[in-house]
């Protein structure tokens, strides 16, 4: 008689999954950084939690333009400014245009372990530096081109001519940067800071005109604005010096009525050696 068979499954090993992922984990104790779940875990783009991964890891003090980003990052432009676009959203970030004592403006970038607004986990919390209590209000959207409201359905007419001239000439660099009055008239007054502060048009049109994408995902207004709102003001144009409006003319070339020698002097006449000669001859008579 055969011996009987048991048609249930062998026992897995304890603790050891039979499908997905096994971690393989290594205590660090130096060049690591802790992330929560909830931004590990989040669910999207996954060019965002990269993008804010990486944010978390560098020190303080560190540039997280788009353009450093870019250059760290093989995404473009476009898909590096939507990612800062969706932390800001979720309350992982925030940017703060400050203005210095010298008059000039710069964006402060601030990133949260938590997001804003929501309960920070158990234990004694940390108190934050003066200068980086949050305001009392967060941004919930894309704070950059915000939908048309009553102080931004202002004519035409009322923008800075200046401003106005620089963003209409940006087609004559890239056809694409079209913009409709209605745009034109949201980013005028970040141009009329620029100029302002003495950043010359030619040196505005060409950082908003630099390494645009090759293909543009959404209205070229969004894009303006963005730089706009983010890019460094650069220094002012240097005027020409005073002392080249100021140099000593270079006097006149003339002939010589005694020795026919060509001489520089500011009116015609004799030359030093003649005039010498002259005022010798009474006295050796």
């Amino acid at each position: 008689m055969a011996d009987p068979q048991s048609n249930a499954p062998l026992r897995a090993a304890a603790g050891t999954p039979t499908s997905g992922v096994i971690h393989v984990r290594t205590r660090l104790t130096a060049d690591f950084t802790v992330i929560s779940n909830a931004l590990a875990q989040r669910r999207g783009s996954a060019v965002t939690i990269g993008v804010a991964a990486y944010i978390a890891s560098l020190p303080d003090g560190s540039r997280v333009s788009i353009t450093a980003l870019c250059e760290h990052f093989t995404e473009g432009e476009i898909l590096i400014s939507r990612a800062l676009g969706e932390l800001e959203a979720a309350g992982y970030l925030e940017r703060r245009r400050e203005r210095l004592p010298t008059g000039r403006i710069r964006t402060r970038t601030y990133f949260y372990d938590v997001p804003r607004g929501h309960p920070a986990p158990a234990g004694p919390p940390k108190p934050p530096a003066a200068d980086m209590a949050p305001p009392p209000s967060a941004p919930t959207t894309e704070p950059a081109p915000a939908p048309a409201g009553p102080e931004e359905t202002a004519a035409l007419s009322d923008a800075d001519p200046g401003a106005l001239a620089v963003l209409t000439s940006l087609r004559r660099v890239d056809p694409r940067l079209v913009l409709s009055e209605r745009e034109a008239v949201r980013l005028a007054p970040a141009v009329t800071q620029w100029l302002a502060a003495g950043v010359a048009p030619a040196q505005i049109t060409a950082l908003l005109t630099n390494r645009l994408p090759d293909r543009f995902l959404s209205r070229p207004a969004r894009i303006l604005a963005f730089r706009l709102r983010e890019t460094p003001l650069p220094a002012p144009t240097p005027r020409p010096l005073v002392e080249e409006a100021a140099r000593t003319a270079v006097l006149p070339f003339h002939t010589c009525d005694g020795c026919e020698r060509a001489f520089r002097a500011p009116e015609p006449g004799r030359c030093r050696d003649c005039r010498r000669r002259g005022a010798l001859l009474p006295a050796a008579a």
